[in-house]
């Protein structure tokens, strides 16, 4: 998914004209609505539609299953005929799946207020118990096609309320639900929008006192603060920290902005025996008693991440104010004064993608503690090139293979700095470069004498043309630019085309709100420029860096 609006097809069996005007008004969403034809859900699927578009599928049950239907006038229901037709549904998503780049698929509810008697969650007996046979099947047919999206419809009825469903408004406009509901199923398409598109939370930023632990360090001491124990307000500070050790073992970096003597926090974090989080958990600190915002602007440079990317936590109104202020691009929620509050406040953000999980995604704060001591190693050299070379970087290039699928499918999803295009690839489309020798993809590894970053670069290329090869794809992980990395992907680029009997190489760069950096470095690449396009003749070896070493496959490039 990039910056350009494409259309998102509402398809339902009962009225979403409501829906359709409120996604209209969300200028941040990738997608311009479009209304199927009411109660076409099948043949809707089915007809033709752009390479690019998308569609969103909300249906009532009783339409998609003839058993349920009964089971809601009362009448037993055959529980394994029920799941054959929501099989038959399934089907139709997985078909319509083929030609449509996301489908998003709100499960199905009813009213909590229906009731069928003291068996009505019982294995094939109650109306709530089929129902949650149903979804359970659907979301198992659909397990395996990674563009089709269910969603949450239960968190939009309890966010509603008692106002969820409205008869009114059913037996009037054919409309099931309050426009309370369809606000909240827009805010859930807007976070899925905002993870498919790379713009979750990469990094929290933390306070320390009553944020990470109850009661002041400075004034209480390390002993008295409330963690843990047999003390409710301790308890929930030991489960908000528990919590935030599962997000960083995701890939969710931590960090700290808290104004303190930093000794005696660092001396809390070391030494309380209910601490969670410890001091190898953070990438970056800043405890001192300068300016919140100025600390976090100056974390976020020295890590390479962008300020959309941080999320802010603290529990003085005053210290959020400011760097909502400072810094408008970062999360700064509202935090709730109940300390009690705070583990599910965490939870209900809708800012964090936690859908693959890739080896680096493990290794990921250490992979940052890595680069902190390269920068260090930065000050003993005052050429650039001996700095770089000092490090023994090599870089291993390989085409794109099953074990490194989800890492690169990440990549393409997360990165937007460094990025020709931001071209969101689905795992289907990527499935499908792959067995197409006319598209070739590579992926770059990166490991110097601190450790290994882990797959970091991508470079795709389009070898249609007989005589020009376009560079699809160049991606970067903002933690390994600037050190002849991205020079590296230009190499292999031209190699390849040479390889390929091309005689120009061509990047179409397509510039979004944040890949610039992707931009000056091509335009200081050596590729002569016309206007966003830039050329390379493959007449002249583009060379590859000389401060590290480079393999292709089992023989060095």
């Amino acid at each position: 998914m990039g910056d350009v609006r494409t259309e998102l097809l509402l398809v339902s069996d009962f009225n979403l004209a409501n829906f359709a005007g409120i996604l209209r008004s969300r200028e941040s969403l990738p997608w311009t609505p479009r209304l199927a034809p009411l109660d076409q859900v099948v043949s809707a699927l089915s007809a033709p539609t752009s390479s690019d578009a998308s569609a969103l599928v909300w249906t009532r049950p009783e339409r998609i299953s003839a058993e349920f239907q009964r089971a809601l006038q009362y009448v037993p229901a055959d529980v394994e005929r029920s799941l054959a037709e929501v099989d038959g549904f399934a089907d139709v998503l997985l078909n319509a799946a083929r030609h449509h780049r996301l489908l998003f698929v709100p499960t199905w509810q009813i009213p909590l207020a229906y009731r069928s008697g003291v068996s009505e969650l019982r294995y094939g007996h109650g109306l709530h118990g089929l129902l949650a046979q149903m979804n359970m099947r659907l979301a198992q047919r659909v397990a395996d096609a990674p563009n089709i999206h269910l969603m949450h419809t239960a968190r939009w009825l309890q966010q509603a309320g008692d106002g969820a469903w409205s008869d009114r408004l059913w037996y009037m406009t054919k409309t099931p639900f309050s426009n309370a509901v369809f606000q909240a199923a827009a805010a859930d398409l807007q976070a899925m929008a905002d993870q498919l598109g790379g713009r979750s939370v990469k990094l929290i930023v933390l306070d320390l006192d009553d944020t990470l632990w109850g009661g002041i360090v400075g004034d209480d001491g390390w002993e008295n603060l409330h963690l843990g124990g047999h003390d409710a307000t301790g308890e929930s500070f030991t489960d908000f920290q528990r919590t935030l050790k599962g997000l960083k073992e995701r890939g969710i970096l931590l960090a700290i902005a808290s104004k303190n003597d930093e000794s005696v926090a660092l001396e809390a974090i070391d030494k309380h025996p209910e601490m969670v989080l410890r001091r190898d958990d953070f990438v970056a600190m800043r405890i001192d008693w300068n300016d919140k915002a100025s600390n976090i602007a100056d974390m976020v440079r020295s890590l390479n991440i962008g300020l959309q990317s941080v999320l802010f936590i603290d529990d003085n109104p005053v210290e959020r104010s400011r760097v909502r202020e400072f810094l408008p691009e970062v999360h700064v929620p509202e935090w709730p004064a109940n300390k009690l509050l705070y583990d599910s406040a965490l939870r209900s953000l809708p800012l964090f993608n936690l859908d693959t999980l890739s080896a680096e995604d493990t290794q990921r704060t250490k992979l940052y503690q890595d680069e902190a001591e390269r920068e260090r190693t930065r000050a003993g050299h005052t050429d650039v090139e001996d700095w770089l070379r000092s490090l023994e970087t090599e870089v291993v290039v390989a085409p794109l293979n099953d074990a490194d699928f989800t890492r690169v499918h990440q990549l393409f999803g997360k990165t937007n700095q460094f990025n020709l295009t931001t071209y969101r690839w689905t795992e289907h489309e990527l499935r499908e470069r792959m067995a197409d020798p006319l598209r070739p993809i590579w992926s770059f590894r990166v490991r110097d004498k601190f450790g290994d970053a882990g797959l970091t670069g991508i470079l795709g290329l389009y070898l249609k043309d007989p005589s020009t090869a376009v560079i699809s794809d160049l991606v970067l992980s903002c933690r390994v630019m600037g050190r002849k990395v991205e020079e590296t992907l230009l190499h292999v680029a031209t190699e390849q085309a040479r390889n390929a009997g091309k005689i120009v190489v061509r990047a179409d760069f397509i510039p979004t709100p944040k890949n610039k950096p992707c931009l000056e470095f091509l335009q200081r690449s050596g590729f002569d420029q016309a206007g966003a396009s830039f050329t390379w003749h493959t007449d002249r070896r583009y060379e590859r860096p000389s401060t590290l070493a480079l393999t292709l496959g089992p023989s060095p490039v």
